[in-house]
Order: C-alpha cells, then sequence, then structure tokens
C-alpha cells in the first residue's frame, strides 16, 4: 500500500491551502491505518474532508477567474465520485476496495497538489485574493475572461 506523509514538496506557500491539505494528509493515513472496524469511518471523514476542501478550491477559481477552472473542477468532481462509490461499496463489505482508493489516493494528490493546485496558489498570490472576505484585491491582474 502506497502511503503518503506531508512534507515541504506540497507545501504550496498559502497558509489556507496548506493547512486543508495537510489535513487531506493526516486523514488519508488515518484511513490507511485503519482496522476493518474503523475504516469506513475514517474513509467517510476523508470524504466530508475533501468536500469542503475541493468546495474551498473551487469557489476560490470562481471568485478569481481563474483560468483552468474547468478542468480543476471536473477533477475535483471526478475524485469525488469515485470517493463516494468507494463508500458505498466499503458499506457493503468491499474493505480491500475502499484500502486500495486509500494507496491510489496518496500517488494521486501530490500530483494534483504540485500542479493543478500550485498554479491555483500562485494565481491567488497574484490577485491579492482573500479567502477570508471573496475579495480579489488586485483585479487587474486577473485574467479578462475565464475559460469557464
Amino acid at each position: 500500500m502506497h502511503t503518503l506523509q506531508w512534507s515541504d514538496a506540497l507545501s504550496l506557500d498559502l497558509p489556507l491551502m496548506d493547512g486543508t491539505h495537510r489535513e487531506f494528509v493526516d486523514l488519508l493515513a488515518c484511513a490507511a491505518q485503519a482496522g476493518d472496524s474503523q475504516l469506513m469511518a475514517a474513509w467517510e471523514a476523508l470524504i466530508e474532508h475533501t468536500q469542503d476542501h475541493f468546495d474551498r478550491e473551487d469557489r476560490w477559481m470562481a471568485d478569481t477567474g481563474f483560468s483552468a477552472t474547468h478542468c480543476h473542477t471536473t477533477q475535483h468532481k471526478v475524485v469525488l465520485q469515485v470517493m463516494r462509490e468507494g463508500a458505498r461499496r466499503g458499506w457493503g463489505g468491499d474493505l480491500a476496495l475502499v484500502r486500495q482508493m486509500v494507496s491510489e489516493l496518496a500517488l494521486w494528490f501530490p500530483q494534483h497538489a504540485q500542479s493543478m493546485d500550485a498554479a491555483l496558489a500562485l494565481h491567488v498570490r497574484r490577485v491579492g485574493y482573500d479567502p477570508a472576505t471573496g475579495q480579489v484585491l488586485m483585479p487587474e491582474a486577473a485574467p479578462a475572461c475565464a475559460d469557464g
């Protein structure tokens, strides 16, 4: 089974995003280490976190006119759909599938963070986006139009 630990390589120099990503890594580790009787509760906690995590990033993309929105949000939707299917199958007794998904997420997440999320973090900093208020402090740095 592939496992993932937080490292500086995952840091994107955006504290709110980094904190959320660290929580994801921690919850993924909990699922990886869970015994059979705790696995589905750990998986459901990971899904709940991931929904909030992706919703937040999707909101940032919409608020700032991030040009890669469609591709990034589509990946979020697909990952959540697969995770929910894993939950359905896991509650039906297929714990091996859920364990495989935990392993696959440990491989997927660094790639996603270091490519799609890194581009978003750079964009958010460039436009002076304040996630707490939803304000873009430097709108002139945002693209004139988004690709949707």
